[in-house]
């Protein structure tokens, strides 16, 4: 048991998550943008499992103040033992591509303010010498394909930014997992062509959870990702060009 904090808390793989941390008996802190919607979570929390569950208002594109909510946070809530990354948008390739705004703003969404909030809490746990990071991640960012490569570029560097910070605080105890979903069964991929091995988010909340409490550096979710993701990177650029996927 212990302290979570639950950035996103109203995204489609968090809702799920939430409860599996709350069915195992911890304090939960849960921050999103939008406060209607964290008070329904909060409220399916506490019916289901009766555990003390918080809300916060959380501004991910507001950077300059993110130092100051953590430390808030721990002022009020304590200390925390945990906390989950699960802030991200799809956004439009295409759209992307003629207009750097949006090409930004997938960058910032799924890159940027993630490393803008987890240093200040790294900060805290590496003196503290305990705690646990998840950030979730995609399968998008193990190659750059040409129907994705903003999302999956941001992906790429939120991978080897958790990939830094885990050699940095693994001598402190702290625990860091990246979580690399392939395609879930969320409102990001509403309006989206067809898409195979849609996972649904309660399985993957649950491996998720199986994974922090094992302690795993990188998973997939589902599992079979890793095999496809390990062929794809395999195949020779001179080949891969061809493909239209």
């Amino acid at each position: 048991m212990g302290n979570w904090l639950i950035l996103g808390a109203t995204s489609g793989i968090a809702i799920p998550l939430n409860r599996e941390l709350a069915k195992r008996g911890n304090r939960l802190l849960l921050a999103a943008r939008d406060q209607e919607r964290l008070d329904i979570v909060k409220n399916d929390l506490h019916a289901r499992f009766n555990v003390e569950v918080q809300t916060e208002l959380f501004d991910a594109l507001d950077h300059i103040n993110h130092p100051a909510f953590i430390d808030r946070v721990e002022q009020e809530f304590g200390h925390l033992d945990g906390v989950v990354w699960a802030i991200g948008i799809l956004g439009k390739q295409k759209q992307a591509e003629e207009d750097y705004k949006k090409a930004y703003a997938i960058i910032d969404a799924n890159y940027l303010s993630a490393v803008s909030i987890l240093e200040p809490i790294a900060e805290k746990f590496q003196k503290r010498k305990t705690g646990q990071i998840i950030a979730i991640s995609s399968v998008a960012g193990d190659r750059g394909r040409a129907t994705n490569y903003i999302y999956g570029s941001a992906k790429a560097g939120l991978s080897a930014y958790m990939q830094g910070l885990r050699q940095r605080l693994a001598k402190s105890g702290v625990h860091v997992m990246t979580v690399k979903p392939g395609v879930v069964d969320t409102k990001m991929i509403e309006g989206e062509e067809t898409m195979p091995f849609i996972a649904k988010p309660d399985k993957v909340a649950l491996e998720i959870m199986n994974g922090i409490q094992k302690r795993r550096e990188v998973i997939y979710t589902p599992g079979l990702w890793r095999f496809i993701m390990i062929s794809l990177r395999h195949i020779p650029e001179f080949l891969f060009k061809r493909l239209s996927f």
